[in-house]
């Protein structure tokens, strides 16, 4: 059965329970199946009507809510392909992509996304109507292809013709075009069935407990492929979504919707994690020792947990002190409810993953890639370690080539590049076996455990292979490393471009009264940069770093890695290659001779 004819029986299904809750006047007010589905109807009609046709594409360029949700399941119910398109793109850049996905439909949501839309449209003459989420968005447009949601969707839902779209709708058919980020060049347009993210849906529903009562808060942006998988998971299930207002309003979110659920990547564990520490950092003395007196309590406790054990005798009263006085109160701030946080999208810290379910937040961290809708593998409750991204899931196989690159077949993996039968070879087999580009082993109990990029592997002058990321995720445990990026191929050590946590650095400052006008003279300053060194050289000790995979030397930014240079992609994932070309001469200079 195909995603929206599923989407329309549990509409029936579940017509009363919430479907949605969403930010409206200042609460979150919940929408119902019923008049969800009733909106999506209506959509699809309207889309019908305007003539898009079975497997014509329409483009999503939205920041994560409901409409986006609607959007989605309106352009499927009427056997339409969804272009999903991050909104934090240029110009270019989404105009290339709507160009080469040959959408002929664009909804987007606000007046910052309507201005962008309205600067390429004139370019874009095979895209028929733009449709505005917000009302306010449309104020002072008067573009003919321009068209307000509500009014575009003001017309009676056509079931019939829904109906008759639905029937036709085969498994097999394309449910998705999502170009990937390009870390490593072109984006390319991933094509995944109706079949392939149903087969990952059900999937995950085996592994988590997830269903009506459950409530999900949204925040990751909808064109990721792991927050969409997401979102179809709430809606077959019965669970409630909650859509965040802006990644800046999550920590408010959490505690007003008290979800169950949540799906997240690394940085916001990080981020989470440094701010638990620099407030106990920053408490009156008091409330500070006890503080870190809980942090190392945890520590000692999450040795145990990762061998699958409990503190107990003093560690155990202490601890339960401590999470009375301590941990219970970070678990408020989450809400106070959560079962499952899922960790994706990039390597987790061990030591984060620990930390967290130590003190009773579940972290469960998977493993995936677009290409495979995506879930390859996942710890799950009764089967976790931290540092592995679990077991792998059910009717997936995953094997190891002679290089340990990880390759998987199963009904969750791809059917092709879009028009781009030349990446589809290089990356898939005849006979389904998709290579991932990825390193892994596994441990003794079946657990996958991914140690780098294979494009990203560096490998010393000296012949020492040496997997970046691992080194990265420790150093950027310290509150005073914002971003770390290793180089130090064919060199004789490694060394490292590194993006400080500016507003801790200028609190050091303060603290020490060191002198600064702006960023460039307080990186530059020798009291900050040995105290960025101490801190590596701490953490490398502290890991047990060989002197091989230790970083010698760096590179202190004065400002962050720019999405709009292209070093990073809209999920902030690193563009190693771009990065490395824009600070070749500063790297380069870390290895001259005096």
């Amino acid at each position: 059965m195909s995603i929206p004819q599923i989407i329309r029986d549990c509409s029936e299904k579940w017509k009363d329970n919430a479907v949605v809750k969403t930010k409206i006047g200042g609460t979150y007010k919940d929408i119902s199946w019923g008049k969800f589905y009733n909106l999506i109807a209506r959509m699809a009609t309207a889309l019908a009507n305007e003539g898009l046709k079975p497997g014509d594409k329409a483009a999503i360029m939205s920041h994560t809510r409901y409409e986006w949700t609607a959007s989605d399941a309106a352009i499927l119910t009427t056997g339409g392909i969804v272009v999903p398109i991050y909104p934090n793109l240029t110009a270019h850049e989404a105009k290339r992509l709507i160009e080469r996905s040959h959408s002929s439909f664009l909804f987007v949501s606000d007046p910052e996304l309507v201005e962008l839309a309205l600067s390429i449209i004139d370019d874009l003459e095979m895209v028929k109507k733009v449709i505005v989420f917000e009302d306010d968005a449309m104020d002072g447009v008067n573009h003919p292809k321009f068209i307000a949601l509500s009014e575009f969707a003001n017309v009676d839902a056509d079931m019939a013709l829904i109906d008759e779209r639905l029937s036709n709708i085969k498994n097999d058919d394309i449910f998705t075009i999502i170009f990937t980020s390009g870390t490593t060049g072109e984006p390319k347009g991933v094509m995944l069935t109706h079949d392939n993210i149903r087969s990952n849906a059900e999937t995950a529903l085996e592994l988590f407990d997830i269903g009506v009562g459950d409530i999900h808060l949204s925040h990751l942006p909808l064109a990721h492929v792991l927050e969409r998988m997401a979102s179809v998971v709430m809606l077959i299930s019965g669970a409630t979504t909650a859509y965040a207002e802006h990644i800046t309003k999550v920590a408010d979110n959490l505690q007003e919707v008290k979800p169950t659920v949540s799906v997240s990547v690394p940085r916001i564990f990080e981020k989470i994690y440094t701010a638990i520490r620099t407030g106990a950092m920053e408490s009156g003395a008091p409330k500070k020792q006890i503080a870190f007196w809980a942090l190392d309590v945890a520590e000692q406790a999450g040795k145990l947990w990762d061998v699958g054990q409990k503190p107990s005798g003093f560690l155990g009263l202490q601890f339960s002190l401590a999470d009375k006085l301590v941990y219970s109160k970070i678990r408020d701030r989450f809400g106070g409810r959560i079962r499952y946080f899922i960790s994706g999208g990039a390597p987790l810290a061990p030591e984060l993953a620990t930390f967290f379910n130590t003190i009773g937040i579940p972290v469960y961290e998977g493993y995936g890639l677009t290409e495979t809708s995506p879930i390859i593998s996942a710890n799950r409750v009764g089967n976790q370690k931290s540092g592995s991204v679990g077991p792998v899931i059910p009717r997936v196989e995953v094997k190891l080539a002679e290089d340990g690159e990880i390759v998987v077949k199963g009904p969750n993996v791809f059917s092709g590049y879009f028009e781009d039968e030349e990446a589809t070879k290089a990356a898939l087999t005849a006979d389904g076996w998709f290579s991932t580009g990825d390193i892994g082993r596994f441990d003794d109990e079946g657990r996958l455990y991914i140690t780098d990029r294979k494009k990203d592997l560096i490998v010393t002058a000296g012949g020492k292979n040496i997997a970046p990321q691992k080194i990265e995720n420790v150093l950027k445990m310290d509150k005073y490393l914002e971003e770390v990026m290793v180089y130090g191929d064919a060199k004789k050590f490694i060394s490292a471009l590194i993006v400080p946590d500016f507003e801790m650095l200028k609190k050091y400052a303060d603290h020490k009264k060191l002198e600064y006008t702006d960023m460039t003279s307080l990186v530059s300053n020798p009291e900050v940069v040995s105290l960025i060194e101490r801190r590596i050289k701490k953490h490398q000790k502290d890991n047990d770093f060989a002197s091989y995979e230790s970083v010698k030397k760096f590179v202190l930014l004065d400002h962050p890695f720019s999405a709009g240079d292209g070093e990073v992609t809209p999920t902030l994932k690193m563009r190693r290659a771009n990065i490395i070309k824009h600070y070749k001469e500063a790297l380069e200079a870390l290895y001259y001779e005096d």
